[in-house]
């Protein structure tokens, strides 16, 4: 059995992973509006991500009998400064999400909620990933390439 902590952070994570998919359809359109077909394909690809690790969260709820709602999710922006400053609130949302499942596994931990805790695991090192894809995209447009041509390589970025 999960713990009582471990599946009210579990529960909001959900609506945090479901934010998340929100946020990277804006940023999406954000490059879709600028014609920047490859940025917007590769943002619509991590908001899809972001529904499956909500998914994920689900159905390990489901598996451990808890019931629940689904968070409220509030709408996203689809206006940013700049390229960077798109990236720069997808790495911010990204470090967020990490300290949220870090707070969730010390919970677990706590809690002695072993089942939780190996669950977690998975999105700890999913965390790794994904920040490092942030500060990989940061480099990539500080390096002065043209987005048109840095499209080109967001396929080889993950």
């Amino acid at each position: 059995m999960i713990s009582k902590q471990a599946n009210r952070l579990l529960v909001e994570q959900v609506g945090h992973e479901l934010a998340a998919h929100q946020n990277y359809m804006g940023i999406a359109l954000f490059f879709e509006r600028q014609s920047l077909k490859g940025w917007a394909k590769f943002f619509r690809d991590q908001a899809v991500e972001e529904a499956e690790h909500a998914a994920k969260i689900m159905a390990f709820l489901m598996d451990n009998e808890v019931e629940f709602s689904i968070p409220a999710v509030a709408g996203a922006t689809t206006t940013y400064a700049s390229a960077r400053a798109a990236v720069e609130a997808a790495l911010a949302s990204e470090l967020r999400v990490t300290k949220q499942f870090d707070e969730l596994a010390a919970a677990a931990q706590k809690a002695g909620d072993h089942r939780s805790i190996q669950f977690l695991q998975w999105f700890i090192e999913e965390q790794v990933e994904e920040e490092r894809t942030m500060r990989t995209l940061l480099d990539l447009i500080d390096s002065g390439i043209n987005l048109f041509q840095a499209q080109e390589q967001l396929t080889s970025i993950e």
